[in-house]
């Protein structure tokens, strides 16, 4: 059987790397065309020399395609890809230009008007513990953010079974990958290293889609204070998120535990672990590590999790939807486990 082919629109961000990394390997599909606007006519392996297996040349215009995987900026995402919906090919986005469905935030959040606000009610929200059945049906998929995908998994289970109020703490450190390759003086190594910051504190561009999707599975407002921070890692993001539980609803670990062992039991890349997860322990993997517990003193929710912001934050989970699209067995190029140290 003759591997679809799949291409990278913008190979040369972090997220578009890490795409090209993983989907070399992939069994079922075949990386057949790549694009880089600052690097188009380049050979892969002279912008990446770790990629040296790979040997393609950096385009300017993406090729005939299957599928393609969007990897550029808000806005020139949406621009790139109008074309290639109006053409029938699959998308995979890795921008926020069809993560909101409501077109009017993209101004207030994003800084401009969408292009196609008609396509917002036909993408599908990429997350897919729980959006699993639409992604396999849609042509248009918006991959969730970096930040929103820890603390949706954190607390997915808490607010669909109704154990929490709606007033929610999500405090996050992300490490400096996840503001991309692009130069910034708050990523230079010696503003970053030996620091930690707070940044966004009047309101982060992921907090509507925090609040949108965890909206989605309550049925009810729900009222999200999100903080991010910058800590000196390339890596990584943890989330602790924090909510009061419901009197008479559920008030031991164990009971907590199994609530969440209950919900994400099956699935392939969430582990429900007993002790409080660590950015090391998911490193270069697809996996989400959530530590659920009860703060009995003051009848509090506590869950944390952990990720790597671009691999189940970014890459791996767009392949992760790749597979479920094309009806490939989730976790086909995506068994790799963490790495350690």
């Amino acid at each position: 059987m003759a591997k679809l082919k799949v291409g990278i629109i913008n190979v040369t961000g972090y997220a578009g790397v890490e795409l090209a990394r993983l989907l070399y390997r992939h069994p079922k599909v075949s990386l057949s065309s790549i694009t880089g606007r600052s690097a188009a006519g380049q050979k892969l392996v002279n912008v990446f020399p770790h990629l040296a297996e790979i040997d393609m040349t950096i385009a300017a215009e993406l090729g005939e395609v299957d599928l393609a995987f969007s990897a550029m900026p808000h806005k020139s995402s949406a621009e790139a890809i109008m074309p290639l919906v109006e053409r029938g090919v699959r998308i995979i986005d890795m921008s926020a230009d069809f993560r909101l469905k409501d077109g009017s935030e993209y101004p207030k959040w994003y800084d401009f008007t969408h292009p196609a606000p008609n396509l917002l009610r036909k993408a599908v929200y990429g997350l897919p513990e729980i959006h699993r059945d639409e992604i396999a049906k849609a042509g248009l998929v918006a991959i969730p953010g970096c930040y929103p995908t820890g603390a949706l998994l954190a607390l997915a289970p808490a607010v669909e079974e109704g154990i929490i109020h709606t007033d929610i703490i999500v405090d996050s450190k992300s490490g400096v990958s996840g503001a991309g390759r692009t130069l910034s003086l708050s990523t230079h190594y010696s503003e970053a290293v030996d620091n930690v910051c707070a940044y966004s504190v009047n309101g982060h561009r992921h907090l509507p889609e925090i609040v949108q999707e965890l909206e989605a599975l309550t049925n009810v407002s729900v009222s999200v204070t999100f903080l991010p921070h910058l800590v000196p890692m390339s890596r990584g993001i943890l989330s602790s998120c924090y909510a009061s539980l419901k009197q008479g609803t559920i008030g031991k670990k164990d009971e907590v535990i199994e609530l969440y062992r209950h919900y994400y039991k099956g699935e392939p890349f969430v582990r429900v672990v007993d002790k409080p997860p660590e950015t090391k322990q998911v490193w270069g993997s697809n996996f989400c590590l959530v530590y659920p517990v009860v703060d009995t003193r003051h009848n509090r929710l506590i869950v944390i999790s952990c990720i790597d912001n671009l691999v189940k934050g970014a890459a791996g989970q767009a392949i992760q939807d790749m597979n479920i699209m094309l009806g490939f067995t989730e976790t086909e190029g995506l068994e790799a486990l963490p790495l350690y140290p």
